[in-house]
């Protein structure tokens, strides 16, 4: 690039940044300004049209503030054509790569450096190595093969996840939500076990569509899951170590096993979801009971491309599931939550405080409970039943993690405050006159004959 190039650059640079730079901007101020900057196309010396991102223009304010004008013109790279220039750096770079395959990018670069203290970019190296089939997972020893899998029968294996998507406003307010399906489906006949929207993505989510699909189609001998948040946590551990149900995570990048939950989770989002959204979403109640409907007649209904079954029909071919018993279908959704026992007896939990047997002080115990009611909470000592917990103070009624239903606003008064006083105004001044027109009538009454 020759010096007039160079420098026509480093003008369209100060152009576009000459707003975000002003120092008189608070820092909110320079964030609404440097987005409207981003948001808008610049001419460039060489006549076309270009988009800058944020990041880009923060940096050159910085350049500008540190350097003025000249830090605005472009850098040359210190590992411009690298192949071409220094072909034996390159070459040193393929025989790194070559003797050790997993050597990464980032490391042959730090070799380089080491030995011939020239600075080379890891991604130039990985790109320029990826053109040349020398990437790692090309050199791989053995490459990774993905099996089809199918559970023997039904409710061998459930699969489970959430997909976020629409929009849903909540009941009489403005305010909108971002909807998460959680959905469990049936391996082995792909039945859509059950599926249920939530306000939220938590661990108490998952539990509660997890029970209910337990109580309506039986359990599962594996549940398999995602490292999701919703679903690594030791509420879920718990609750199938309880009923029995082996639970399984994928292993991070390896998707297989998962593929008939991504079908489905694409059949939803086309088939329902897009005719929802269409149709207009009230709130989250009606999306579920439009959701329940569309996948009891629809969904389970419809003739599997693979299998030729329908959904229902290849599950109920196996016969009747493993029901779960109520005590413990129960047990299995408590929360645990391990305290020790005061002096004055008492433990405290999510901000609230109970009182316990006195010959539990100075122990430690564990409170089971259901995190949608505090108020009764079963006290256990060494794995055997200590009593109850009795509420002393409660200022919470539910858990901080469990999703709240919306405040409904309030009712609307139609007072006018402002209104009532200045019509109040109004009649204290009617009837009244000032005293400029109480002259001028004095005046008129003497000229009357």
């Amino acid at each position: 690039m020759d010096d007039d190039m160079a420098g026509a650059i480093a003008l369209h640079r100060w152009a576009v940044i000459t707003e975000g730079a002003n120092p008189k901007l608070s820092g909110a101020e320079r964030g609404a300004v440097v987005r409207a900057i981003a948001a808008a196309a610049h001419t460039h010396p060489d006549g076309a049209e270009r988009r800058y991102g944020r990041s880009t223009i923060d940096r050159w304010i910085r350049d500008y503030r540190a350097g003025g004008l000249a830090a605005l013109r472009p850098r040359p790279r210190s590992d411009t054509g690298l192949v071409r220039a220094r072909p034996e750096l390159f070459s040193e770079a393929v025989a790194l790569r070559l003797e050790l395959p997993t050597r990464s990018a980032a490391q042959i670069a730090e070799i380089l450096w080491a030995r011939h203290r020239v600075a080379v970019s890891p991604r130039t190296l990985r790109d320029q190595l990826r053109r040349r089939g020398l990437h790692r997972e090309a050199l791989a020893a053995e490459p990774k093969v993905f099996g089809r899998y199918e559970a023997e029968a039904p409710n061998d294996r459930w699969i489970t996840d959430a997909v976020v998507d629409p929009w849903v406003p909540f009941p009489r307010t403005s305010a909108s939500v971002r909807a998460r399906l959680f959905v469990v489906v049936d391996d082995h006949s792909r039945l859509l076990v059950h599926g249920r929207f939530h306000a939220v993505e938590n661990a108490r989510a998952a539990q509660e569509v997890l029970r209910t699909a337990i109580a309506r189609r039986g359990l599962p001998a594996v549940l398999y899951t995602d490292q999701g948040a919703p679903f690594a946590n030791h509420a879920l551990a718990r609750t199938c170590a309880v009923l029995g149900i082996r639970l399984v995570h994928s292993a991070p990048y390896s998707p297989e096993g998962r593929g008939k939950q991504e079908r489905l989770n694409r059949y939803i989002r086309e088939r329902f979801i897009a005719e929802a959204c269409h149709a207009g979403i009230e709130d989250l109640a009606e999306l579920n009971d439009r959701f329940e409907a569309w996948a009891e007649s629809v969904a389970n209904r419809r003739v599997h491309a693979e299998t030729n079954q329908a959904p229902i029909a290849r599950w109920e071919a196996g016969g009747p599931p493993r029901a779960a018993d109520p005590a413990r279908l129960r047990e299995a959704f408590l929360w645990v939550a391990a305290r020790r026992v005061s002096r004055t007896a008492t433990v405290s939990l999510e901000a609230n405080r109970y009182s316990v047997d006195a010959a539990l002080v100075g122990r430690r115990v564990e409170l089971r409970y259901d995190p949608a009611d505090l108020s009764v909470i079963e006290v256990f000592c060494q794995g055997r039943p200590a009593g109850v917990a009795t509420p002393f103070v409660i200022g919470r009624h539910s858990s901080a993690r469990v999703p709240q239903a919306a405040r409904p606003p309030a009712p609307v008064t139609g007072v006018d405050y402002l209104g009532l006083v200045a019509a109040a105004h109004d009649a204290e001044v009617v009837g009244t006159v000032s005293f400029a027109e109480a002259a001028l009538l004095a005046a008129e009454g003497e000229d009357r004959p």
